[in-house]
């Protein structure tokens, strides 16, 4: 009966990936004060920042429970890919995993007969997005179950993920920036650039004054480190800031001949941790 694709909701899915029906969101859900939102189809980004402006204490996001998880395995499709935010940075992929050993307690009688498989994304958002779009072209080709988790994994081994954030005050505060020491006060205007390790941590990889020269330096970072980039597709998700983007992608494809690129908001968790004009891009 086919396979799908569950993507936690830090990822964002295009439209054609909604539309496919292949594709499910798992929803992770954020504390703004008192109020918990849900990152659903419901999320409203706007309304989300002004909450978070209004806000004194930073948001909080809550990862999706192990039971969540399971309702998701339940169906008809034969084979089930997971694709969670980094596990260096959520308990999204520990749930996930959790949620698979409970579905087979309780459908032990269907092993063999159904396949899970849950990718450790060490990326976020759109690198997400990436992976899981990764699975369908596997599937399509006619790759058997074994042979996607291997091309997939290997394609994680490849990406690359970087963002500029206009503050990276979230982030610090719910402890996703440890181990960085030079972070520069944003009192001398100085924007870090960001990227993530191999394993999935977040790591400083330069700096400059003003946000513009930081995304400029962002794009020397991607064009550099690319590698084969002919056959890779370049994903941009921004918070509430489209001609930003659009600019980043501009100064990115000068530079670089890519197979296929698109630009997407970022969803709610996304929102929460890039802050209003944040920039992530993944090649």
């Amino acid at each position: 009966m086919g396979y799908k694709v569950i993507v936690d909701s830090c990822g964002e899915l295009t439209e054609e990936m909604k539309r496919s029906g292949r594709f499910e969101n798992v929803s992770l859900s954020m504390e703004v004060g008192a109020e918990t939102i849900v990152d659903d189809e419901t999320f409203n980004q706007a309304e989300f920042l002004r909450k978070v402006a209004e806000c004194k204490d930073a948001p909080k996001s809550s990862c999706p429970s192990p039971k969540q998880y399971m309702e998701r395995y339940r169906g008809l499709e034969e084979r089930v890919y997971v694709v969670t935010l980094s596990a260096e940075l959520s308990g999204s992929y520990n749930s996930a995993e959790l949620g698979k050993r409970l579905y087979w307690e309780e459908h032990g009688e269907e092993h063999g007969k159904k396949q899970i498989y849950v990718f450790n994304s060490r990326s976020a958002s759109i690198g997400q997005t990436l992976i899981a779009l990764k699975v369908q072209d596997c599937e399509e080709a006619g790759m058997s179950f074994e042979e996607v988790v291997e091309t997939v994994e290997a394609y994680i081994e490849s990406q690359h993920t970087y963002f500029v954030l206009e503050n990276l005050d979230t982030l610090r505060k719910n402890g996703r920036l440890t181990g960085i020491k030079s972070l520069v006060a944003g009192a001398l205007n100085i924007r870090p650039v960001m990227g993530s390790t191999p394993e999935g941590n977040i790591c400083q990889k330069g700096q400059a004054r003003g946000v513009n020269r930081a995304l400029a330096k962002m794009v020397d970072f991607v064009v550099a480190e690319a590698g084969d980039a002919k056959n890779k597709i370049l994903a941009i998700s921004h918070c509430n800031c489209e001609a930003r983007a659009q600019d980043v992608k501009r100064m990115i494809l000068e530079k670089l001949h890519v197979k296929d690129c698109f630009v997407l908001d970022t969803a709610g968790i996304s929102s929460m941790y890039a802050n209003d004009g944040g920039i992530i891009v993944v090649v």
